[in-house]
């Protein structure tokens, strides 16, 4: 199966048949530092691989300003441990009850192995393990987190079908920067919920699918989003 489509403009994401076959190209991209579009299980996203110059593509790509942090999406919830980022006994509690869903842990942690613009203000990372089938299976494939923001231009909704992507970035497309995984139309839907797990206890820093009253089944000592 090729890379892209006919158009040039898209890589077919959503069959297992097509999703396999484009595993090796979206690899082989993200280690020549470069930004992917791809559907998650809300919006379509950016994502690099972790490291520095990867980053920087995105952000000067997106335009991205400085305090504005990115999250990690990864495959496995032992990719977490491999960055050396700290998963709270309440967190992981979390992690064991709604992982993979729409919840995005923010974790201390990852010196010296996560660039510090993944970093919020208080210094945590945020990561989500990804419900979506596809990136699921490309983040094993890979075997590594991913960064992700939503795909959009600054005031623009973010893009819920590729050629919403294409149509605001068809310049990145044709000079190679941006590879666009097309996995259909997404339906909408709420943001994960992000929990904040830096300090002593966990606190909702977004809400989003996931209440309140149904993370304090899990931990009754959660704050915020009450």
């Amino acid at each position: 199966m090729s890379w892209a489509d006919r158009s040039g403009m898209t890589v077919p994401f959503w069959s297992p048949a097509e999703i396999d076959g484009a595993l090796r190209g979206i690899v082989a991209h993200l280690a020549e530092r470069r930004v992917l579009a791809y559907p998650t299980e809300t919006v379509y996203g950016f994502g690099t691989a972790v490291d520095q110059a990867s980053i920087d593509a995105l952000v000067r790509m997106k335009g991205r300003p400085p305090g504005k942090p990115f999250l990690l999406l990864i495959g496995d919830p032992q990719q977490v441990h491999r960055l050396d980022l700290h998963l709270p006994p309440y967190a992981a509690h979390l992690a064991a009850r709604f992982w993979p869903g729409p919840l995005t842990l923010v974790l201390r942690g990852g010196d010296g192995r996560v660039p510090p613009r993944l970093r919020g203000p208080e210094g945590g990372v945020a990561v989500r393990f990804t419900p979506h089938a596809g990136l699921q299976r490309l983040l094993r494939f890979y075997g590594e987190p991913i960064t992700s923001t939503s795909a959009n231009r600054p005031g623009v909704p973010p893009a819920m079908a590729a050629s919403e992507i294409i149509a605001q970035w068809p310049e990145e497309i044709r000079a190679g920067l941006l590879h666009v995984l097309d996995g259909g139309r997404l339906v909408p839907s709420a943001p994960s919920t992000v929990v904040d797990c830096t300090g002593r206890r966990p606190r909702i820093i977004r809400p989003g699918v996931l209440s309140a009253p149904v993370l304090r089944t899990i931990v009754p000592d959660l704050v915020g989003d009450t």
